[in-house]
């Protein structure tokens, strides 16, 4: 008998450690060359990550030939021993939606390339993500990718997921990867509204609930990025990242006019950039307390904890927004 209630006790603390094991945080890395700032560097330590997610290359429809090629590939700088690398290649839907698409060709020369770049910096990698917003329409070439790129490469595999192909998952269909992860940002549509359209939690809700019934063990990437959409007239003519909140109020050509938006006085050029007087700039941010409110309505809704937090992305300019500890804070959640 006092066998039973002993190993009862060891079964109920397992169970209890497995309950509150929290996720680890990692980040998703996003430009072009890999050279860590000291600021970046500091946020890699003292929030003890061991992945990092970066983007190896872009793939794209040609204009003159019509056939998927690689863009801005990344360029290693500094060394990346200390970390697990994972390469992230964003593949643009238009290619999967491309009838005379030849899958296996794409995938095999895919994955020729990462190697390329992982041999040329010494880098020996695990598993591979890819992204891609499929759609019902590329659905048949994307899954089809997926199962030849999974045999060429011989990898660990993952996938960025967006929400409506959670909720929608029999008719979006699921890949076949090892782990999928949750896109829990551009959730609304980028226009000359008062919404945020990277993050509005109304949207968020239409489709939590599914999280529940999803069959793809799945992580998280939360956005820890702005951008401004400029307006003219009403319309829409551009996207424009990393602007300093502090440089337009510091501004003489740009007013506040309400919470998050800018009215440009005189007419301008800010890096690069013409801004014609009346012209307005909606900044679209993530708050402290949005990051918490996510984690907080994610561990609600989903059937186990994510083991992993990706933050999108590691950049500079996005961390200067943060406290050191709101990353840790944020998986307290879990």
């Amino acid at each position: 008998m006092k066998k039973i209630i002993f190993f009862g006790i060891i079964l109920c603390f397992l169970t209890s450690c497995q309950q509150q094991e929290q996720p680890t945080i990692s980040f998703y890395y996003w430009k072009t060359i890999f050279r860590l700032s000291p600021k970046e560097k500091n946020t890699l330590s003292t929030n003890e990550v061991k992945r990092l997610y970066i983007r190896y290359f872009d793939i794209d429809l040609s204009d003159q030939t019509h056939k998927p090629y690689p863009r801005t590939p990344i360029r290693f700088e500094d060394a990346t021993s200390g970390f697990e690398i994972i390469p992230v290649v964003y593949i643009k839907n238009k290619v999967m939606l491309d009838k005379k698409l030849n899958v296996l060709d794409l995938a095999q020369k895919t994955n020729n390339f990462i190697q390329q770049i992982n041999s040329k910096s010494n880098i020996t990698i695990q598993e591979i993500q890819i992204d891609c917003d499929w759609t019902l329409g590329s659905k048949d070439n994307y899954l089809r990718f997926i199962e030849a790129f999974k045999k060429v490469s011989n990898k660990k595999l993952s996938a960025t997921i967006r929400l409506h192909q959670i909720k929608y998952f029999k008719k979006t269909k699921i890949p076949n990867v090892d782990r999928g992860v949750l896109m829990y940002y551009n959730m609304g549509k980028i226009a000359p509204d008062s919404l945020n359209s990277i993050y509005d939690r109304n949207i968020a809700n239409r489709y939590l609930s599914s999280l529940q019934h999803y069959p793809l063990p799945i992580d998280i990437a939360l956005p820890i990025y702005s951008w401004g959409i400029h307006i003219r007239d009403k319309k829409i003519i551009g996207l424009r990242n990393k602007i300093d909140t502090r440089n337009l109020k510091n501004s003489s050509s740009f007013v506040p006019t309400k919470n998050n938006w800018f009215t440009v006085r005189h007419s301008n050029f800010q890096d690069g950039i013409f801004y014609k007087e009346n012209d307005q700039i909606k900044l679209e941010t993530i708050s402290k307390n949005d990051l918490l409110e996510m984690a907080n309505d994610l561990e609600e809704n989903t059937k186990q904890n994510p083991k992993e937090i990706i933050f999108y992305d590691l950049d500079e300019f996005n961390l200067k927004n943060y406290e050191e500890g709101l990353f840790k804070k944020v998986i307290d959640c879990f």
